[in-house]
């Protein structure tokens, strides 16, 4: 004869299942601001990757440096529809103008029919009709990123900006194609000698509350870079 369930067995199942919920499902809730951090991250050593095993020195061209690899965040109108965005790219085909054209945008590794670019106006934007965008790179319409703010030690009162590396990973910030030698400090674009810290916001940097960003952390020299937590500490 089948023994079914009593009542109580039931009600102590359920109750089971109840309490394993409130344990499990806060923790598979998303949190876009970490997300974004996080993958901004990662892009950021894949930069410092690339600069690394592509070393730029050309004694045939006397501006080879203005080639080095860079991480370029903008909210350009037409190509990321006045939300942020970033680009991975090398600047040298037609001149160094600082801006990523299809040509000098890093192949996404993770698929190769994509670029590393969530748009940018004049070459592949947001809605590229291709796909050749890869969209978790517009990380305003993506993450909900309101802001980007360069502050401490790489503070530059511009709209557009970027990290670049050398062959030995070390950090600058600022445009390269302004550069004039290849270790000059110039009025925007500097080796960076003290830590520099890149805020994520949801809503304006300098007034957003400390819930609605997160900062990421590039050490001078090495471009070590990480995640701060609530007490500015590397996770």
């Amino acid at each position: 004869m089948k023994k079914a369930f009593t009542m109580v067995e039931f009600i102590f199942v359920i109750v089971v299942i109840g309490v394993l919920a409130t344990i499990i499902i806060p923790k598979t809730k998303t949190n876009p601001l970490q997300e974004a951090a996080v993958q901004v991250l990662s892009h950021i050593r894949y930069t410092q990757h690339l600069a690394m095993i592509d070393d730029k020195y050309n004694t045939s061209n006397t501006e080879w440096f203005r080639e080095r690899w860079q991480i370029f965040f903008s909210n350009t109108t037409n190509g990321s529809n006045d939300k942020w965005a970033y680009s991975i790219f090398s600047d040298k085909a037609g001149g160094n103008t600082g801006n990523p054209d299809v040509s000098e945008i890093a192949i996404n590794p993770l698929a190769k029919s994509k670029l590393l670019t969530g748009g940018y106006s004049g070459t592949v934007q947001y809605d590229d009709i291709q796909g050749r965008n890869t969209k978790e790179l517009h990380i305003g319409e993506k993450y909900g990123i309101v802001d980007i703010d360069f502050i401490d030690g790489c503070s530059i009162a511009i709209n557009k900006q970027r990290i670049f590396f050398d062959y030995l990973g070390r950090p600058f910030y600022g445009g390269a194609h302004l550069q004039t030698k290849a270790y000059n400090d110039e009025s925007s674009v500097k080796l960076l000698k003290s830590k520099c810290h890149i805020e994520l916001c949801l809503s304006t940097c300098t007034s957003a509350l400390s819930t609605d960003k997160i900062t990421i952390e590039l050490q001078a020299e090495t471009g070590y870079s990480c995640i701060l937590d609530s007490h500015s500490n590397c996770i």
